[in-house]
């Protein structure tokens, strides 16, 4: 009988072990520069747990986001994705996120090992949704080239000053970047601005509501604020501060020719133009250092923000993390993947390929010392990041889609030249509170 038991146990033991060997992860991600670091965080994440693989993919963001609101509803979602602060709270009020926060206290997840309030940020209503893995601030890029060309130092790109009159120096470093098919620069009276060769700067304009690398470090500067907060139901789309600042960007291209039009960005995007040598500077996140420096055929460098009205620079703070998909037949091993995501030891490891800021600090500490060994200077993002006052929330909001349709469709007309600013931003604005009544 002894000899019976001891033969159960051990088939249940190899049944459990086939059963675990068999289990395996999906999971999403958009960004390809980061897709090597994640996929050696998966193998590291093997070994710990033998039971269980995962299997990292990568989309563009269009279609990233088109497979993952598709799979919600065909049952082909990932099991684990990371997840944006400008979808995930729709995703939950639709419940197709895990609460992870009844497993954060079963296994005592600690949760204040983050970069201050990142973690927060991924809490609605009581529930949270995702645990932090990396930060990002947005600063100046620029060609060392075409700056040298114009007379202009490092030192002083990093010490301009905008506002929504006449630009500041900003617009003036912008105008000075710019030359005519004659050499002539933006300052010069006959300057052509009918025919560029050279942009000072190139915008993504941000036809739409949160203006991250297009417009927020700008309109910050003036006081001026999406709405009272997060989850915040008040805009303030229709504030004159808002509505200067947005017609100074537009003006830029419609009345003086400093930066390309929006009907070319659309079809030829800044990052493009810039890496082509159409443009000197453009404004992007952190998390585009590699593309730059990999992909432009001159030396880039990087430059503080301008500073705006209240004296200061500031850049939206916007932190990713990973969700679990409620669908999910896996979710023990999803769970267990998100953990591991979230820890020092992962986040250390993409640090260590420099590609992005992780969410814990001696992961960006490796991001840096990676980035310096290349020669680049990143402290344009950092120090950004680490002044006080010196960044702002993504605006975490519902109705993000009905706010981003409404704004981007008005932000258009303004970009095209079909209306000003002052005419339709208000009505717009009306139109997004009156989402929330």
């Amino acid at each position: 009988m002894k000899k019976v038991a001891v033969l159960t146990t051990a088939l249940s033991l190899l049944l459990a072990n086939a059963a675990q060997a068999q289990t395996s992860i999906e999971y999403w991600l958009w960004d390809s520069n980061q897709q090597p670091a994640y996929q050696k965080c998966s193998a590291d994440f093997t070994k710990k747990n033998p039971g269980i693989t995962v299997k990292v993919t990568q989309k563009g963001w269009d279609d990233y986001w088109t497979g993952i609101t598709t799979g919600f509803v065909s049952g082909t979602a990932p099991d684990v994705f990371t997840n944006h602060l400008a979808r995930y709270p729709e995703f939950a009020d639709n419940n197709q996120l895990v609460d992870i926060a009844p497993l954060i206290a079963q296994d005592k997840v600690a949760t204040n090992i983050y970069y201050p309030g990142l973690a927060d940020l991924w809490v609605k209503s009581g529930k949270r949704y995702g645990l932090p893995k990396d930060w990002d601030t947005v600063a100046v890029i620029y060609n060392v080239d075409m700056l040298k060309a114009a007379g202009i130092t490092p030192a002083q790109l990093n010490n301009l000053s905008w506002n929504p009159t006449n630009g500041g120096t900003f617009e003036q470093a912008i105008a000075r970047l710019t030359l005519d098919k004659n050499g002539k620069n933006g300052l010069a009276a006959d300057f052509d601005k009918a025919n560029v060769k050279q942009f000072g700067f190139a915008s993504a304009y941000g036809a739409g509501a949160n203006g991250q690398t297009e417009w927020s470090w700008l309109t910050a500067t003036t006081g001026w604020k999406h709405n009272e907060g997060v989850f915040g139901k008040n805009y303030n789309f229709g504030d004159p501060r808002f509505v200067q600042s947005i017609q100074w960007l537009a003006d830029l291209n419609l009345k003086k020719g400093y930066i390309p039009a929006f009907k070319d960005i659309q079809a030829n995007g800044p990052d493009a133009q810039f890496v082509a040598k159409k443009a000197a500077m453009v404004v992007n996140g952190s998390w585009m250092i590699k593309y730059f420096v990999d992909n432009s055929p001159f030396k880039v460098g990087f430059a503080l923000l301008p500073k705006g009205p209240n004296g200061k620079r500031m850049s939206m703070f916007n932190g990713l993390a990973d969700s679990i998909w409620v669908g999910s037949k896996n979710k023990d091993a999803a769970w267990k993947w998100v953990k591991y995501l979230a820890s020092a030891e992962c986040q250390n490891t993409v640090g260590s390929y420099g590609v992005v800021f992780p969410a814990i600090n001696s992961g960006v500490v490796k991001a840096q010392a990676v980035l310096k060994a290349k020669g680049v200077d990143v402290t344009a993002f950092t120090r950004q990041a680490k002044t006080p006052g010196g960044t702002f929330l993504f605006p975490i909001t519902d109705n993000a889609s009905k706010i981003n349709d409404i704004m981007t469709s008005t932000m258009e007309g303004v970009f095209l030249g079909k209306a000003q600013a002052k005419d339709v931003l208000p009505a717009a604005n009306d139109k997004v509170n009156a989402l929330f009544k």
